[in-house]
């Protein structure tokens, strides 16, 4: 995990238990919005994918928080382990809670792939935490596994769900999540990023985010949440 902001992004840390780590981005013109973005599995608050987001999103006016996740606080390498969600999802509701001092207006919350799911997960047991989730690539099932679907708790979702999602991710196609997300009693939308995989990068093979998967989120969440 690097530890080296990249310009107009700033080091952030509050120290709770577990702690709230990661990287600021503060709009040249806030609206009061703010949001929390936390990483997938195998990557951390650097991910390409969320820094282009992050950009976008502050361009925008909203106040965005990268976070490494508590799991990635511990290991700078690595998939999060079995019973680290919990840590996760705490990690999650304190650097909401540190969004909340910062911002004058509404806090959302979000991520890519594990890091989307979790904040989901949070979301369900505590739907007065955020005004709504971006969820990016969420992870259906595991690849070559449909049987294991992921959406125990999505008839709980009390909350907006903007879903993100590449045509050519192994981890849920488009036709899946289409279905899935319908189980959610709460108001969502799919924003479907054709070409791209679980990255979210088109081709699916190529590195980093398609260049307009960030705009591509930022005016379907606008639109969405307004």
């Amino acid at each position: 995990m690097s530890a080296a902001p990249e310009p107009g992004a700033e080091p952030f840390a509050e120290v709770s238990d577990p702690s709230v780590r990661g990287f600021l981005h503060r709009a040249a013109a806030p609206n009061g919005d703010a949001l929390v973005l936390a990483h997938g599995a195998g990557s951390s608050s650097q991910a390409p994918l969320l820094l282009a987001v992050a950009r976008a999103f502050a361009g925008a006016g909203v106040t965005v928080l990268r976070c490494d996740l508590p799991f990635r606080q511990a290991r700078p390498s690595g998939p999060p382990r079995p019973g680290d969600a919990g840590r996760d999802q705490a990690g999650l509701r304190n650097a909401v809670r540190a969004l909340e001092r910062l911002a004058s207006g509404r806090v959302f919350l979000g991520g890519h792939s594990y890091g989307g799911r979790q904040a989901s997960l949070l979301a369900a047991d505590d739907p007065a935490l955020a005004a709504g989730l971006l969820l990016l690539a969420y992870p259906l099932h595991p690849p070559r596994r449909p049987a294991e679907v992921r959406t125990a708790h999505f008839p709980r979702l009390r909350v907006p769900a903007c879903f993100v999602h590449g045509s050519r991710d192994p981890f849920g196609s488009l036709e899946e999540l289409r279905e899935a997300i319908a189980l959610i009693p709460a108001p969502h939308v799919l924003v479907a990023i054709e070409g791209a995989g679980h990255d979210l990068a088109r081709p699916a093979r190529s590195r980093g985010p398609s260049p307009d998967v960030a705009a591509a989120a930022l005016a379907a969440f606008e639109a969405f949440v307004a």
